[in-house]
């Protein structure tokens, strides 16, 4: 698939990287198989898909489900055991 260099596009993507704490370019890839999953054409078709990634991600991050916490939670280590973790 060719780079979309839309500006509302990239946007949207950065936005998405921003709230899931990745970089832009795996937000934009992210998207892009979303797009062909649906196999969308047109540019209006594209934004339409990013901007519904970009409100699933916005209410993942509302219910405590973003990607930097379920590492912190991950993380996290048992009362009196800090070299054991809960999970790699």
């Amino acid at each position: 698939m060719y780079p979309i260099n839309d500006r509302q596009y990239l946007e949207l993507c950065s936005k998405i990287a921003k709230i899931l704490s990745i970089s832009l370019s795996s937000a934009k890839k992210k998207v892009e198989i979303q797009i062909a999953k649906k196999g969308s054409k047109t540019i209006e078709e594209k934004r339409q898909v990013a901007n519904d990634l970009l409100k699933l991600s916005e209410k993942d991050n509302e219910n405590k489900l973003s990607s930097s916490k379920i590492l912190d939670k991950l993380m996290s280590t048992l009362e009196n055991d800090d070299n054991f973790m809960t999970e790699d």
